[in-house]
């Protein structure tokens, strides 16, 4: 049963953001900070990554945990009251997801899909976040891989 009233969860709701969220601008600020410069929300590609390399033909996808179902992560939860609405709409997202990143394969765009679990991890650990950063910026530079999931 859920404890605050269907006004209240409304309210709390309509705060969830799909664009410029924390992890976004996280990453966004960091990756500028070294030099990288890429299109936000680029609508001309399909799916409107996050951030989009035009020279290196890669979008990057900062995905919140909970919403797009991070496979093991703590922060993926299902909501106990109205299982039935959230497991489709989880379900829809995910098949959502997966349309998307054939489509892009397709056109010969690469991926990197950003967990807000990782961006987390980044925060608390500077050491962590070097490390994390470096891969995606050898991901961007270097085509030898299509896909990265961090």
């Amino acid at each position: 049963m859920d404890t605050i009233t269907k006004s209240q969860r409304s309210a709390n709701m309509s705060k969830i953001r799909s664009t410029r969220t924390t992890p976004e601008l996280f990453i966004r600020r960091e990756l500028h900070k070294r030099g990288l410069r890429y299109r936000v929300n680029y609508s001309k590609i399909k799916g409107s990554p996050d951030l989009y390399f035009s020279r290196n033909a890669t979008a990057v996808f900062v995905n919140g945990c909970f919403w797009h179902r991070h496979k093991d992560c703590h922060f993926a939860t299902t909501p106990k009251t109205h299982t039935e609405f959230w497991n489709k709409k989880f379900s829809d997202n995910i098949r959502h997801d997966e349309m998307i990143k054939a489509s892009l394969k397709a056109s010969g765009i690469r991926i990197i899909i950003i967990w807000e679990c990782t961006v987390k991890n980044m925060k608390k650990n500077p050491a962590f976040c070097d490390e994390m950063l470096e891969n995606i910026i050898q991901f961007i530079k270097n085509d030898d891989f299509n896909y990265l999931e961090i």
